[in-house]
């Protein structure tokens, strides 16, 4: 295809919700998984863990099996979202 034909839209001119990878960040529960911080991050779960692990992002903690789970301003602070303040 022609590049001349190709139309690209900047992320200022779609007025959709904000995604990443098909989870929308308007949309986030307070407490995010791994998997679905890995997702919004574009990194691997392995390096989110790392991160919990140098204090980059901290991880709480949930049940006796001590899943992790990472606060959404935490996430967003990351990507350089500041938070809306209601």
């Amino acid at each position: 295809m022609p590049q001349d034909k190709l139309v690209s839209q900047s992320p200022a001119q779609n007025n959709s919700p904000k995604k990443t990878d098909g989870i929308s960040i308007d949309n986030l529960p307070d407490l995010l998984t791994v998997g679905e911080v890995a997702e919004l991050l574009r990194v691997s779960k392995l390096t989110v863990k790392r991160w919990g692990k140098r204090g980059k992002l901290p991880a709480i903690r949930i049940n006796a099996r001590g899943d992790r789970r990472y606060r959404k301003e935490a996430v967003l602070w990351l990507l350089g979202i500041q938070p809306n303040q209601g």
